[in-house]
């Protein structure tokens, strides 16, 4: 059993991460900005925290064997989680590191738009795409670009696949690093529930340490 905190609980990939560690029996800590506007599920420990604070951000990782962040993590975010995406990345590391020795490992939920669709093509570079997903999706490459530079505190970012929803738990998916996964028919998807099936996979048995992966059916 491993302490998890994950930062950001309520939103659509937060919920699921949550479900699926305590279907797995882990000690589950929600961490929200706003505790009382929460309904916990049976077993989670709540606790107020800002992902944008770096003492907040080490406050609540204290004493947790892993810390995820699923905050700014796609699934229903718009335009004003745009601000939040890089400096949170930072706030994240600047938080751990205070920590030292004793800080747990760090997983992210990242973005899909970096992903390689073909050798020097990323998603991002594909036509029609409006502009506020562009954003968004820099946003995240401006994280992602940030955790490749870090080297003292242990991460892992888990990039979704092309598109992610709401939808059944399969339990299967297939992974990739750096290029987008897809399927036969050049689709490439997964629910958040698969999603948080492939996080936990990683907090259980990690194969990606200070690296990023992402997930398909």
């Amino acid at each position: 059993m491993a302490k998890i905190a994950v930062i950001g609980a309520k939103g659509t990939i937060g919920t699921r991460i949550v479900t699926e560690a305590l279907r797995r029996g882990h000690q589950v800590t929600a961490v929200v900005r706003e505790p009382e506007g929460y309904a916990a599920p049976q077993g989670v420990r709540v606790v107020a925290g800002d992902v944008l604070d770096p003492a907040s951000v080490a406050k609540v990782a204290a004493g947790q064997d892993v810390l995820v962040s699923a905050v700014g993590g796609g699934g229903g975010d718009g335009p004003g989680h745009l601000a939040t995406i890089e400096p949170a990345a930072r706030s994240l590391v600047e938080g751990l590191r205070g920590l030292g020795a004793a800080a747990p490992r760090l997983i992210a939920v990242g973005g899909a738009g970096s992903l390689e669709t073909a050798p020097g093509v990323q998603v991002w570079d594909t036509p029609g795409l409006p502009e506020w997903l562009l954003q968004i999706m820099h946003a995240h490459g401006d994280a992602q670009a940030y955790y490749n530079g870090v080297d003292d505190v242990v991460w892992t970012v888990l990039s979704p696949s092309g598109t992610i929803e709401p939808g059944e738990r399969s339990g299967a998916y297939r992974t990739g690093l750096e290029q987008l996964v897809v399927d036969a028919d050049g689709k490439s998807y997964i629910t958040c529930e698969d999603y948080a099936v492939a996080l936990l996979d990683e907090i259980e048995k990690p194969a990606h340490l200070g690296r990023r992966f992402t997930v398909a059916r």
